[in-house]
């Protein structure tokens, strides 16, 4: 009953944020990144493409690398349907609302495998959603760190079940798959510290070491089945932007522990370095209204005496809380406030699970007095950040105070079931107001919410498109489909209803290519741009742009206010479109379309070529060449490719850091020469794959061997039943028996 009271409670906390703002959950990185990705990986996949490679996105086309969880079962649903929605903002929050309610579930599942109480389970995991980072920006805008999150959560809950004997160990390996095949490095980070955790905590507890040693060998096995999806992103990351192993301590998005202060108090404003300046106007730090007030209400004489009991959940979370205060980057781990999170699940599930066990709350003046002090000293840290918002906390600490009062009241007269609803329904009008108070993200895109709307508001773009722009330069008031969304894509937009573009949002790049065009993690450009794209390849001679086979440039008339007055350059033609000059200008090549001419190949020197063709990352073709040649194609080096010459391999090289080459030898022809791609360390990904789910299936063997004994050895001692006969073949009456 408690876990569907949870499920609704998570559901009724979604409904009063809807209530302060309709697009909560589409914002941002979901508008600009995520839901424009679902749709062109669902659209791959029911065209029978395994998407790890979209060439003609280049920078962005590599999905082994970008957050894409390939062999992740339920974002693959995700992808599949997508196709089928036409309003995305509609599709972002149900999907975000599944996850959150199993995100909830998973803080109720840790407090129960804690010993917690239902009621105290069903209080964490509502609480959790509602918790301020998750809430703002995890489930607003980084999807892929919301699932993390998710998946984890359940890992944890049953990491502690299996080591304590309680389950075996397809669920904790499970769950462990699901957030590994994330392809987002934090999760995995995370994961690996939450078992070392309760590794240690479950050997404090337990005093031994045989169930610690299970959980560790399933931990394990879950790794190793899933390196297969991140080997790719580790062995590419020397071209990408995430190549930087460098430890180094950044302020940016750095928390000091002293804003842990502010957990519980529902106007904070944490002053730590973000994108408002030094005063965050959002509750980031907040977790729940009666976190830190509870902790006088604990019996904590009894919680040292069984201190070994929560020594996992304590470790976890001061571990958590000791990676928001820094280094501010470590490798591709950067802005550590984005475990503030597993902070707040950490805190309410041992603080939950202290209530639950621990909880006093018959009549003392003292502990009534602690927490009028834990409240002054909220009120104290959040003025100090903000002391020109004194009012409205002094607001905020009369209503945690009032609420407070009542929870006591009823847990004195009514008992936990009432206080604990209590305490429940006090979140959803907190989550309201903090909502609609909160200012708006600076980077919401406002993207229209229907597909549909997209695809009649923009231009018949076929072919290939580069588009020079800075999303920068659109002004606000401009950001509507009757003006600049309607002719300019933006991130990920155009990946929504169809039309290919080079630009896209990524989050890990292709670091000679963007400096190649000076192209940003939106897709925007540099005003030197289109200067570049139309630069000469030295090796080759040819345009950079001809190397790409870009049918098309859009430039950004903010950006370029003389484009389509200067004159075109050679082999290309200003080609108007009525109603859009005051945001675009286009370039088209004068012979047509070329992108899907040729194959994959852009130039070649003294090489003949035919029969050429391409089918996603596979390109092939039939060369000849008698004194020996070279062939350029139209494809991003990332490693991982492979060229082969009449089946045999043969070395390829990179031009410009960025376009792959081969060398064709003197003497060939009519040779076929075949290009293909696979993620980088596949073949040793799916070896420890296999070791993983080999060394789980022992596991699990071992596990039932065990249970089958526990299940035998409680009537080993009993006597014998009625029908049966004593050693001596006596019968045995049942009045004996």
């Amino acid at each position: 009953m408690w876990g569907a009271i949870t499920a609704l409670g998570v559901v009724a906390g979604y409904l009063a944020v809807l209530l302060a703002d309709a697009r909560h959950y589409y914002t941002d990185d979901t508008e600009a990144q995520y839901a424009p990705m679902w749709v062109l990986l669902g659209t791959e996949l029911r065209e029978g493409r395994f998407p790890a490679l979209v060439p003609w996105e280049w920078m962005a086309g590599n999905y082994s690398l970008e957050e894409a969880a390939l062999l992740n079962p339920p974002q693959l649903l995700v992808y599949l349907i997508a196709p089928s929605v036409n309003n995305l903002a509609v599709y972002a929050t149900v999907v975000k609302l599944v996850f959150s309610i199993i995100a909830g579930l998973g803080v109720y599942r840790i407090c129960l495998a804690y010993g917690a109480k239902p009621a105290w389970g069903a209080v964490a995991g509502i609480a959790f959603p509602l918790s301020g980072w998750f809430l703002f920006f995890d489930q607003a805008s980084w999807f892929t760190s919301q699932t993390g999150t998710t998946w984890l959560l359940h890992a944890w809950a049953s990491a502690v079940l299996y080591a304590r004997g309680k389950s075996g160990p397809i669920p904790v390996f499970v769950f462990l798959w699901l957030t590994l095949t994330i392809q987002y490095v934090f999760p995995g980070v995370e994961a690996a510290l939450m078992i070392l955790a309760v590794v240690v905590g479950e050997v404090i507890h337990q005093r031994g070491w045989a169930g610690p040693l299970r959980l560790t060998l399933a931990a394990a096995c879950a790794g190793l089945a899933g390196l297969i999806a991140n080997l790719p992103l580790l062995l590419s990351s020397q071209v990408t932007w995430r190549g930087d192993a460098r430890i180094r301590n950044e302020s940016f998005l750095t928390v000091p522990w002293s804003e842990s202060l502010n957990a519980s108090l529902p106007s904070t404003t944490p002053a730590f370095e973000g994108w408002w300046g030094f005063v965050q106007p959002l509750p980031m730090v907040y977790i729940a209204w009666f976190l830190i007030p509870a902790l006088a209400f604990i019996d904590w004489p009894a919680v040292w005496r069984n201190a070994r009991d929560y020594s996992g959940i304590a470790l976890f979370a001061g571990g958590m809380l000791m990676w928001t205060a820094g280094p501010g980057a470590v490798g591709p781990l950067r802005w550590p406030a984005r475990v503030l999170p597993l902070v707040a699940a950490g805190l309410l599930v041992l603080v939950c699970v202290l209530l639950s066990r621990h909880g006093d709350f018959k009549s003392a003046r003292r502990r009534e007095i602690a927490a009028a002090v834990l409240i002054g000293l909220l009120f104290v840290r959040s003025f100090s950040a903000a002391p020109d918002l004194w009012l409205r906390h002094l607001i905020a600490v009369a209503a945690v105070a009032a609420l407070g009062a009542a929870v006591i009241w009823a847990a004195r007269v009514r008992g936990t079931v009432l206080a604990c609803t209590l305490i429940i329904l006090a979140m959803f009008p907190i989550a309201f107001a903090q909502v609609e108070a909160a200012p708006e993200t600076p980077l919401s895109y406002h993207f229209p919410e229907k597909r549909s709307d997209m695809a009649a508001a923009f231009p018949d773009f076929p072919g290939l498109t580069l588009q020079l722009a800075d999303r920068a330069m659109i002004a606000p008031a401009d950001r509507s489909l009757d003006r600049a969304y309607g002719s300019l894509s933006v991130g990920s937009y155009a990946k929504a209803f169809g039309p290919r573009y080079v630009n896209a949002y990524t989050p890990v790049g292709h670091a000679a290519f963007s400096a190649l065009l000076c192209m940003a993690w939106d897709g925007s450009t540099c005003p030197d741009a289109a200067r570049r794209a139309f630069d000469i390849e030295p090796a080759t001679g040819a345009r950079i742009i001809d190397l790409m086979k870009v049918d098309r440039v859009v430039l950004h008339r903010a950006q370029y206010p003389t484009a389509g007055a200067d004159p075109a350059p050679a082999g290309w033609k200003w080609v108007p479109y009525p109603g859009r000059e005051r945001f675009i200008a286009v370039l088209e090549r004068e012979t047509g379309l070329i992108s899907d001419t040729n194959g994959a190949i852009a130039h070649v020197k003294d090489v003949t070529v035919t029969a050429a063709t391409t089918d996603g990352a596979t390109a092939e073709a039939r060369v000849t060449s008698a004194t020996g040649g070279r062939v350029v194609f139209s494809r991003l080096a990332w490693p991982g490719h492979r060229v082969t010459l009449n089946g045999t391999e043969i070395p390829h090289t990179t031009l410009a850091g960025s376009f792959l080459a081969v060398d064709i030898p003197a003497g060939t022809a009519n040779a076929d020469l075949t290009l293909t791609w696979m993620p980088p360390g596949w073949e040793i990904g799916l070896a420890t794959a296999t070791a993983g789910l080999t060394g789980l299936g022992f596991l699990h063997w071992a596990y039932l061997r065990t249970r089958r004994r526990t299940h035998e050895l409680p009537f080993a001692d009993l006597p014998p039943a009625a029908h049966e006969t004593v050693p001596h073949g006596e019968p045995v009456t049942a009045g004996k028996a």
